[in-house]
């Protein structure tokens, strides 16, 4: 299967409905995936959610619309999905920086949002190592905090949850650790908005373990049978894992013929010595096979 090909197959079919109701279950079946996998590729890609490039795109069309026709703003507005004239007016005013009134006269400046395609985009043949392992039922037990997400950087928020644990926390939660990987990880799940940068996620410090915990302030994480892809990462810290983060989506995801399951994603690493030059950690990502490869072709 060719999955750059049928994703941009994907988001023709949101431009040809832009002004209809998009169904995100069948944008995702023209993407030959689930819509989990696709919101999830999207946001990752694209740095915003599929949501927001959607309603983007339609006051993108909007103002256009507007431009070149005298059709009332109530019914401009009720083209593009909105419910009423003041909600279209607040979204169009939000991105726009005017009112729909305005747009029409002649000296307005006015956003276009372009439609998004997905490119392959050669980076010199680098390797990536990588594993595939199966792993039964097992929980993460720690302490817990609900973070905002951030692309680029040392995430604040996550760096105080580390701080928060005292020694005699590290080794009671080291007791307890029985299961691959070894040591202490972050594990981080629920993103909300579809990974946008910003959204919400809950964020856990802890191991891995079949025990139950012992009792106290910590948080429990259940996570299921999961098949697991596993990328070790070696050099500057958070650099060297963010550039793995997005090789992961753009090149890996798009050509193993595996897709993104529900479920947390790992990040194991060797040292809590975040300045070592050569750093060395592990990304854990559930994976499941896509179905059987198709011709590429899909019609709606």
């Amino acid at each position: 299967m060719d999955t750059l090909k049928q994703f941009n197959l994907a988001m023709q079919y949101i431009e040809t409905h832009l002004d209809d109701e998009i169904d995100i279950e069948m944008v995702a079946r023209v993407a030959c995936c689930s819509a989990y996998h696709f919101r999830r590729m999207f946001a990752s890609l694209a740095g915003m959610s599929l949501r927001d490039y959607i309603r983007r795109r339609r006051l993108s069309q909007a103002a256009l619309h507007l431009r070149h026709t005298n059709d009332r703003v109530i019914d401009v507005a009720v083209w593009y999905g909105y419910g009423s004239a003041d909600a279209f007016s607040r979204a169009f005013a939000a991105l726009h920086g005017v009112t729909p009134s305005k747009a029409r006269l002649n000296d307005t400046v006015l956003k276009v949002i372009p439609p998004m395609t997905f490119q392959l985009t050669i980076r010199g043949g680098d390797t990536m190592d990588y594993r595939i392992i199966e792993k039964a039922a097992f929980s993460i037990v720690g302490v817990h905090k609900q973070v905002r997400l951030q692309y680029h950087g040392v995430n604040p928020e996550i760096a105080a949850l580390w701080a928060s644990l005292t020694e005699a926390d590290i080794a009671t939660l080291e007791q307890l650790n029985n299961e691959e990987p070894s040591g202490l990880l972050n594990a981080s799940a629920n993103f909300t908005d579809a990974r946008e940068e910003g959204c919400l996620l809950d964020q856990y410090i802890g191991v891995v373990t079949t025990q139950a915990p012992p009792p106290g302030k910590w948080a429990v994480l259940t996570v299921p049978a999961l098949t697991w892809v596993v990328f070790p990462t070696r050099g500057k810290f958070p650099d060297a894992l963010q550039d793995v983060w997005g090789r992961i989506y753009a090149e890996w995801l798009a050509t193993s013929g595996y897709e993104l399951a529900d479920g947390p994603e790992l990040l194991w690493t060797e040292t809590d010595d975040f300045t070592a030059p050569d750093f060395h950690a592990e990304i854990w990502i559930p994976i499941v096979q896509n179905g059987p490869p198709r011709d590429g072709s899909f019609a709606w």
